[in-house]
């Protein structure tokens, strides 16, 4: 190293120790909100009553962030805060009637139609949220059929963790999401309880379901179409009248000369 060089090092150094020596100042707590309002992406909320209780339901711009239930307003923020480290204020205007709608009646409405902000989450666990969104009203899959309808057939707890952590549930319908042997399992918005009340609100007897689970039937057959589905495809009703045939897996059907429903695609 030449003479110059080894100075040009040394300055450096120095001006590094001088830089580790600024005290370091915290931004101002109004700093981020002040630029989230400014661009347009400051969360606000909602407080909508449901058939379940009060929902809290934050959105900015981007998009819904957050559904919950809370004991009040306060603990709502707190949990909002706690989890992504922004904000949340009371909006100031109610409610749009497509959310609204959504939220008191469960069923009526197209969830597809709203925007949903999933800042944060990786693309496999935004993968599984917005396959949920898929599954029709009144109707349930389980875990592993969203893993395989997504390209990650493996990923079945991975896809059971990411429904867990679901930031919106009631809007994406993490509630239709059931175990691979057909159980209910748990829920995040107020655990099986709720989930069963939602079920029964959009008229796939929750009851029945775990009846078929305990009984070992998967899968359901059409006699007449050579066709076998989910217990809940197309509804449970009609299919429990016209359906007398059952199945405990995909082989066994497939054996029998059934083929998998093209509506629910059940795992082949």
């Amino acid at each position: 190293m030449t003479h110059k060089a080894r100075e040009s090092a040394a300055a450096v150094r120095e001006v590094t120790r001088a830089l580790r020596a600024i005290p370091r100042e915290k931004a101002p707590e109004t700093l981020l909100p002040a630029v989230l309002r400014r661009v347009g992406l400051a969360d606000s909320y909602w407080r909508i009553e449901s058939p379940i209780g009060l929902i809290f339901v934050a959105h900015s711009r981007a998009g819904i962030s957050m559904v919950s239930r809370a004991k009040s307003a306060a603990a709502f923020e707190h949990a909002f805060q706690s989890r992504f480290g922004r904000l949340v204020a009371p909006a100031a205007a109610p409610a749009p009637a497509a959310v609204a709608s959504l939220v008191k009646s469960l069923k009526k409405g197209d969830r597809a139609r709203l925007q949903f902000d999933l800042r944060g989450l990786s693309e496999f666990e935004r993968a599984v949220l917005l396959k949920a969104l898929e599954i029709p009203t009144g109707e349930v899959r389980p875990y592993s059929w969203i893993a395989r309808e997504i390209g990650h057939p493996e990923a079945v707890r991975a896809t059971g963790s990411a429904l867990a952590k679901n930031p919106v549930p009631l809007l994406i319908p993490c509630h239709r999401v059931v175990k691979s042997d057909g159980h209910l399992g748990r829920y995040s918005l107020g655990g099986a309880r709720v989930k069963r009340t939602l079920l029964s609100l959009e008229g796939a007897q929750p009851e029945t379901l775990e009846k078929l689970a305990s009984s070992g039937v998967r899968y359901l057959g059409s006699e007449r179409g050579r066709y076998y589905c989910f217990p809940t495809c197309g509804g449970i009703d009609s299919l429990l009248r016209a359906n007398r045939v059952t199945f405990g897996s995909s082989r066994e059907a497939l054996a029998a000369g059934y083929r998998p429903c093209e509506a629910c695609r059940p795992a082949a």
